[in-house]
């Protein structure tokens, strides 16, 4: 089931949003053995090095809480995580200090850590109350998604929760990201003879839920490639963001298979 498709499904049943099909390309996940009696393996990724101080002693102070890595840019929790297995990753949506990527970095960690370790519950930390990046956490597969503000107590058992399998997101997200999915699809020209048969096959992994890596490991392409390729594509159908153009590939599979 295709990225779309099961958010819509898994809010409108009001369940886990972080179940199902990650993604991942066969032989790419990482076989999760941590202790499951242990505590709950907790990773750290923000750009605030005071920020991440206070989380890992916050959550240390927890007898049942251990955070076991922690990075401070995407490169660094990409490369960690994997390595240390953690049940939950606690990642911060803005990345600021990192040039590349852009003012959500946080999420294409979550989706890419998603695909290596498809058990992963992530809860995403921002400091701002904004739908876009709400709307694009879900996509990615995050399981909860908490602002800043939180106090200390209750960020403490949002990551027992989702680490429980259950979703942080209040009844307002979920109302928010419903409409978001009944509203009408993205403003801008979807005509896909526009888009070169290479376009469109990209457009589809897309709209599958594939990261840039996954994309140029499946075409056999530069990942650099596949980067210029999607930025093609997003001018080319008049969007501005990723997650518009995956909203786009599922519905044009929907309308192709008559769902």
């Amino acid at each position: 089931m295709a990225p779309y498709a099961a958010l819509r499904q898994n809010v409108k049943l009001g369940s886990r949003i972080a179940t199902g099909d990650p993604c991942a390309m066969d032989g790419e996940a990482v076989p999760q053995t941590a202790d499951p009696d242990g505590p709950i393996r907790v990773f750290l990724l923000d750009d605030h090095e005071v920020v991440r101080r206070g989380l890992r002693d916050l959550l240390d102070a927890e007898s049942d809480l251990k955070v076991v890595g922690e990075a401070a840019n995407a490169r660094e929790a990409i490369a960690r995580a994997p390595a240390v297995r953690p049940r939950v990753a606690v990642l911060d949506v803005r990345l600021g200090s990192s040039g590349d990527g852009g003012d959500h970095e946080g999420i294409e960690v979550c989706r890419e850590l998603r695909a290596r370790l498809p058990d992963l519950a992530c809860l995403m930390l921002t400091s701002f109350d904004d739908d876009e990046a709400l709307f694009d956490a879900i996509m990615a597969g995050a399981a909860g998604y908490v602002l800043k503000q939180i106090n200390g107590s209750d960020l403490v058992s949002a990551v027992r929760t989702v680490a429980g399998g259950r979703s942080m997101l209040d009844p307002g997200a979920t109302a928010r990201v419903m409409a978001r999915l009944r509203g009408p699809a993205p403003s801008g020209p979807v005509e896909l003879e526009n888009l070169s048969p290479r376009e469109r096959e990209i457009l589809q992994l897309i709209g599958d839920g594939l990261t840039n890596r996954q994309i140029a490991e499946r075409l056999f392409l530069a990942e650099k490639t596949v980067k210029n390729r999607i930025s093609a594509i997003l001018s080319k159908l008049g969007v501005g963001r990723r997650i518009q153009a995956a909203v786009i590939a599922e519905r044009i599979k929907e309308r192709e298979t008559g769902q």
